[in-house]
């Protein structure tokens, strides 16, 4: 077996475990309000706050303003990332113009340019860790993390050999700047809910 052939192998059953771990999921009687989702093989539910979804609202809205409403851009959608057992909803991701579905019916994480995550106490350690691992693997342009008990976004951008080169904190009520990367747009944070 080729070292291709090998991770190629890999790969599928990396896939066919996530699917099993989503199907049991779907028959479990997770609480109206929660997210599921698996990072590094371990199941996070998190509960979704007002606080968490006006945040997600005015991200989406100036995408929508940049990009328009038919931009394809996705929250709490499945898309399995690198690594072991990594199947993620990011809070947002805005995918390229173009981009399709895998035969598996399921967005590719190749066409990602921009994921937003939103904190949450239980699972911060998983986008300032994993999750920023496995998108920078991922090779996503843009990551953005914003943090409502810092009130603070932080920006990662230049991923190369699984890691961000380039890291900008913006405190909430300053405008992000992302002129100069994929996205191209300025993000303001005035608006975005403190806890």
């Amino acid at each position: 077996m080729t070292v291709l052939e090998d991770r190629i192998a890999m790969a599928d059953a990396n896939t066919q475990r996530l699917d099993e771990w989503f199907e049991r999921l779907e028959r479990m009687p997770v609480p109206e309000g929660y997210k599921a989702e698996i990072v590094g093989g371990y199941v996070y539910m998190t509960p979704q706050r007002d606080i968490h979804w006006e945040t997600i609202r005015q991200i989406l809205w100036a995408l929508e303003d940049t990009f328009g409403r038919r931009a394809r851009v996705l929250s709490d959608v499945r898309i399995d990332f690198p690594g072991h057992q990594n199947g993620f909803c990011p809070d947002v991701a805005k995918f390229r113009d173009g981009a399709a579905k895998n035969e598996e019916g399921r967005w590719r994480y190749e066409d990602i340019e921009f994921v937003a995550e939103v904190i949450s106490k239980g699972t911060a350690p998983n986008d300032y860790g994993p999750k920023k691992t496995a998108y920078a693997t991922a090779e996503v342009p843009v990551y953005l993390v914003a943090d409502p008990y810092l009130a603070r976004c932080t920006v990662y951008t230049e991923p190369k050999d699984s890691a961000y080169q380039c890291e900008l904190r913006v405190d909430y009520g300053n405008d992000v700047d992302l002129t100069a990367t994929a996205l191209g747009l300025t993000l303001a944070t005035a608006a975005f809910p403190r806890d």
